[in-house]
């Protein structure tokens, strides 16, 4: 569900002209619907009622703290994976009793940091990043609770980059071996083993390996109680896929269906690391026609928005569907690759792609833009990021200015030499 819909052949964002905001702010933007991030964060957040839980926003996705400040007051957690998202966690207002820090390379800056911001727990992901936490807690006269993430060779069935649950991938600690760092952490005076973490993928549409992770885990964890580690988390990460073109994946209470009749008897809270599957389908990023060039057989409308600001179809090759913001009645439709200003050619937003023939000057909605758009943008080419603006209502809210020149060279500075 979104409310990005078509009202008399133009295209709103809830009860605001895509068009107008577009003449407001200029282009490219990303566009946000106020009201589709919150009923998407609650329709999860209530799939799992039934069992003490924490749903933990992963901040990777989207880190907008205006989004972010909606989350923490519809009582949602973090899931971190920086001393910058911890920073942008607590200036959104998050608990950080409420605030899980994943990721391989945390370091000794970014520990003490969470320590003394005092957050639920490190997931933690090698033998030797335990030894650093232990040694930074004893250091601050803390004790630091812990989850070990493991690896229970699961297929995600998803792309192989966004796979993370294989044995070949560089997260985690197999299962097989994992009872061994338990037990060496547990020893450590600094320490508060607590939890054991699993994360197999992101974009994941089957439920099916979602179960398998759970069962295995499941049974590790039940495995450690017996060898007297008192388990009282565990989570599950996130991956929840949505749909970008004609995927299938389950709703949120599809997947609490199925999982939580595994979770609701092992007593433990458990942790959800949901991000693309609530902001994903609720943001675009518009951007308008500059010329439309005809190559041979090939026609190419050229856009004002490049892989610098949308980098998933150039490096994953993904689908993201895109729409005319207006829509020409009695308009042939087109084949067109659909590229950027970039000085690549894998600069493109869409390849091959049947559209309503567009002209210069003609805006452009690039859907599903939600998750992983402004996230992963760059200054590539020396190119300014984009405005961000969210809508609730017929109320429009630039949340993110767009860059100026004088932002790009903010910090450096030319040496006499």
């Amino acid at each position: 569900m979104h409310l990005f819909q078509y009202k008399k052949e133009q295209l709103l964002c809830e009860e605001v002209s895509v068009k107008k905001i577009a003449e407001k702010v200029g282009t490219p933007f990303y566009l946000y619907s106020f009201n589709t991030l919150e009923k998407h964060f609650r329709v999860f957040d209530n799939a799992f009622s039934e069992i003490p839980h924490i749903t933990c926003y992963s901040l990777k996705a989207n880190s907008n703290l205006a989004v972010l400040s909606l989350f923490s007051k519809l009582g949602g957690g973090a899931d971190i994976m920086s001393g910058g998202e911890l920073y942008r966690a607590l200036k959104a207002g998050f608990d950080p009793q409420k605030i899980t820090y994943a990721g391989p390379g945390k370091t000794e800056a970014e520990i003490e940091y969470a320590l003394k911001s005092n957050i639920l727990m490190f997931n933690v992901e090698s033998p030797q990043e335990a030894e650093s936490i232990n040694r930074v807690a004893g250091r601050l006269g803390k004790k630091a609770r812990i989850a070990f993430r493991v690896n229970p060779d699961v297929d995600p069935i998803t792309h192989p980059y966004i796979s993370t649950g294989l044995k070949e991938n560089k997260f985690g600690i197999n299962i097989k071996k994992a009872m061994e760092e338990f037990k060496k952490a547990s020893s450590m005076k600094n320490l508060d083993v607590a939890g054991v973490h699993e994360h197999i993928g992101s974009q994941i549409t089957k439920i099916t390996p979602f179960l398998d992770a759970i069962k295995r885990v499941k049974n590790f964890i039940i495995n450690l109680r017996r060898e007297g580690i008192n388990i009282r988390y565990f989570d599950i990460g996130g991956g929840l896929g949505i749909t970008y073109k004609d995927e299938k994946p389950p709703h949120p209470k599809e997947l609490a269906k199925a999982i939580i009749p595994v979770l609701k008897d092992l007593g433990c809270t458990v942790v959800f690391e949901p991000g693309r599957v609530i902001v994903g389908n609720a943001g675009i990023l518009v951007s308008r026609v500059l010329y439309v060039k005809k190559n041979e057989n090939k026609t190419f409308v050229i856009v004002d928005a490049g892989m610098n600001d949308l980098i998933r179809p150039s490096l994953y090759g993904s689908y993201q569907e895109i729409l005319p913001v207006s829509k020409r009645k009695r308009a042939k439709s087109i084949i067109v690759d659909i590229v950027g200003p970039i000085c690549e050619s894998g600069d493109f937003l869409a390849k091959k792609r049947k559209l309503q023939e567009l002209k210069q000057g003609d805006l452009v909605a690039v859907m599903s833009a939600g998750a992983y758009g402004f996230a992963m943008s760059s200054n590539y080419n020396s190119r300014r990021r984009v405005a961000e603006v969210i809508v609730r209502g017929k109320e429009v809210y630039v949340t993110r200015k767009r860059e100026s020149y004088e932002d790009l060279i903010r910090g450096e500075s030319i040496p006499r030499m």
